[in-house]
């Protein structure tokens, strides 16, 4: 009980980070026009919070549980902006939870190998990610519009959207986010799972 409260704790202050990190991962106007950007900071978030959660407890689940906190307090914050008077696509909740599905179930199908945890969930969470949220911001109305039409009150002039050169930088924003997404997620978690062995030793 005590290993799942402190799990709650984290993911709800993972969440916090999350959302600040960069002002672009969260709202639908960043999250759609930095895309490559959006892959690799998620991709990073949930591995390196579930793999240290789930090597912390040794449950398979985990990691689910953990996405599915961030998910929850993502949506109450959404709720919040719309009470205010904003659309309710202003606010694009990332999709973690499949990926942490995956996540978990690597760590269950190979008996709870850390190592197998890392690399092949690791990878399958970096290309799994950008797919299931580039599906979940295609459902967006127009989000360029909204981001101009609803400008946030803390946004600073620098970081005004601006109409995204397609095609111009890069071909496929899912496949870059893909790409980078799986391949730094597999050293992050590393990381993690070193200062776990660090932290518990």
């Amino acid at each position: 009980t005590t290993h799942y409260l402190f799990i709650v704790v984290v993911a709800v202050n993972s969440t916090l980070l999350t959302i600040n990190a960069g002002d672009y991962i969260f709202y639908t106007d960043w999250a759609w026009t930095s895309f490559v950007v959006f892959s690799i900071s998620q991709s990073t978030m949930l591995v390196v919070g579930a793999i240290y959660y789930m090597l912390f407890t040794g449950v398979p689940g985990t990691a689910t549980y953990y996405a599915t906190i961030m998910t929850v307090y993502t949506w109450v914050a959404k709720g919040a902006w719309f009470a205010l008077g904003y659309p309710y696509d202003f606010v694009a909740v990332p999709v973690w939870i499949p990926s942490a599905m995956l996540l978990d179930l690597t760590y269950w199908a190979t008996r709870r190998n850390k190592h197998a945890a890392i690399l092949i969930g690791g990878t399958l969470v970096g290309l799994s990610l950008p797919l299931f949220n580039m599906i979940n911001l295609l459902t967006i109305r127009d989000p360029l519009e909204m981001a101009f039409k609803y400008p946030r009150p803390t946004l600073p002039p620098y970081m005004t959207p601006i109409e995204p050169q397609v095609g111009k930088f890069y071909n496929s924003p899912v496949a870059l986010g893909a790409g980078a997404g799986a391949v730094l997620s597999v050293p992050i978690a590393a990381l993690g799972a070193k200062l776990n062995t660090w932290t518990y030793r």
